[in-house]
């Protein structure tokens, strides 16, 4: 049972990355399971940055992220994504990948570096 996150890296500000996070070994269809990002940054604590719930509906969002950052999913491919566009220097941040519900599971993180 894992979370994999990848698609982090150095982005000029403005830029995008897409990262993606790829789930395995779950009891239950990949539908079944609330998926959120979250992000944490040197000496900051970890905070949620996107939910999407199994149930449908509007996806949440930090407000610092609310009209750049994009939470998806794809259910067949056992994937939850996050497009980030017009990123900040103050996005830099390890980003990780959770599960909420039938048990809590975190992914190991890829790292976001926003910079000139």
């Amino acid at each position: 049972v894992q979370l994999v996150e990848s698609g982090g890296g150095l982005v000029q500000p403005g830029g995008s990355l897409r990262l993606s996070c790829a789930a395995s070994g779950f009891r239950f269809p990949f539908r079944m399971y609330d998926m959120s990002w979250y992000r944490q940054a040197p000496g900051k604590e970890r905070e949620l940055v996107a939910r999407l719930m199994s149930s449908g509906g509007d996806a949440l969002y930090v407000d610092s992220v609310k009209g750049r950052f994009t939470i998806s999913r794809d259910n067949a491919k056992n994937t939850v994504y996050l497009q980030m566009n017009s990123l900040k220097p103050e996005d830099t941040a390890v980003y990780y990948c959770y599960k909420s519900n039938w048990g809590t599971l975190w992914g190991q993180g890829t790292q976001v570096t926003v910079s000139a």
